[in-house]
């Protein structure tokens, strides 16, 4: 139900009245309405990222340019270094997604549709680099057997082993916030009041958590991230249930506290001269993040239909997936291999990174998601238990 100034008497009574989970309303055909506009902000954020990757940074990808990338572009790579803010609007919009996606579903639902909708397109992810790796291993460092293979977990980090995909450390904030969200609020079912709770006693950990000086503590609260997870939340408690004070007074302090945490771990006074972020600036980006995902969350943005959108939403995960490593790839083949000019260089490898994500969702996202769901789905009879005495068949002599 989209969100209006002030909420409807039957969504206040709703709310203050919820003890169970309800389902969303549905749309014309009886399936969940979709918000197109979140589809769009998915894919900014992907590219505000890749945009970072290419030509904002230093590293791996000035081997490819045959330099710094503040060289190379001198008036795109001041503005590309912010692009690494894309993942703070991703976990916003996360934030947002799983609350409304979680909506009326068991925890069992909840684990195989995270389950379906993550590996399949990540398997093929670690496939494609790691091969990379071993065709030109000046651009992606060779992965080794047993690296691998734990990598197919997705729980390489906190076990200590080196990272196949760059951008898989995001992929650890999130399983870690489904794990949480899942253990304290799907378990026993959605509600208002539950979504509230678990906002106000996560920020409340946040703060806290920095007075721990524990690095397992970091690991469960997530105090550099778990902000703007918190205000994705609130933000959809808004638009499902309508504006009051107390939602929007989670969705200012996670900003307040997300705002400091960002400017913390990406301003650096002193540090490489050619990739400066400015305090400000990094405040307005977060700001804009939270802005635009509020608009969504009031409404604002129901004009914004187009049916495009569900495809630029389906190619972000897998986009996001491959463009760091394979981008850097491609960049070294173009632009030192042939003689591409960096801007087309830079043009055509964002294409090739939507084509290569399009080729991912169409043949390995959409037939398989769905079976590995099934899957998940069969349950194994129940075994006979070793204390029971077999059924007689007539009776005894």
């Amino acid at each position: 139900m989209p969100a209006s100034i002030s909420p409807s008497r039957t969504a206040r009574t709703a709310r203050l009245t919820e003890s169970a989970p309800t389902v969303p309303a549905a749309a014309p055909g009886g399936r969940p309405g979709r918000l197109l506009a979140l589809d769009g902000l998915r894919l900014v954020a992907a590219l505000m990222v890749c945009l970072y990757h290419y030509a904002g940074r230093g590293g791996e990808v000035s081997g490819s340019w045959r330099g710094s990338p503040s060289g190379v572009f001198p008036s795109l790579s001041p503005v590309s270094t912010y692009g690494c803010l894309g993942v703070q609007f991703f976990f916003v919009i996360s934030g947002f997604v799983i609350c409304m996606s979680s909506w009326g579903r068991t925890l069992g639902d909840f684990f195989r549709s995270r389950v379906s909708r993550l590996y399949p397109a990540y398997w093929v992810a670690l496939v494609l680099v790691t091969a990379a790796s071993i065709a030109l291993p000046v651009v992606v460092r060779a992965v080794r057997p047993d690296e691998f293979l734990v990598n197919l977990t997705m729980l390489q980090m906190p076990l200590g082993v080196p990272r196949v995909l760059g951008v898989c450390w995001t992929l650890w904030a999130e399983v870690r916030f489904y794990a949480l969200f899942a253990l304290l609020v799907v378990a026993r079912g959605v509600t208002y009041r539950r979504v509230v709770l678990f906002c106000a006693v996560w920020t409340l950990a946040v703060v806290l958590s920095t007075a721990s000086d524990s690095a397992l503590v970091d690991q469960i609260v997530m105090p550099e991230y778990a902000p703007f997870f918190i205000g994705g939340l609130a933000l959809y408690l808004i638009h499902r249930f309508g504006s009051d004070l107390m939602l929007w007074g989670i969705v200012g302090v996670s900003f307040l506290i997300g705002q400091h945490t960002a400017v913390r771990g990406l301003w650096h006074p002193g540090g490489h001269p050619e990739f400066v972020r400015h305090p400000w600036v990094i405040v307005l980006i977060v700001a804009l993040a939270y802005a635009t995902v509020a608009a969504v969350a009031l409404g604002w943005t129901r004009w914004a239909d187009w049916p495009w959108l569900v495809t630029a939403g389906a190619l972000t995960y897998p986009f996001y997936l491959v463009h760091e490593h394979l981008g850097w790839f491609v960049i070294r083949v173009l632009h030192r291999g042939l003689g591409v000019p960096p801007l087309s260089t830079l043009g055509l490898t964002v294409a090739a990174m939507l084509a290569l994500a399009w080729l991912i969702h169409r043949f390995v996202e959409r037939p398989f998601g769905p079976r590995l769901r099934r899957a998940l789905r069969k349950v194994r009879p129940a075994a006979p238990s070793a204390f029971s005495l077999p059924r007689s068949g007539g009776g005894g002599g």
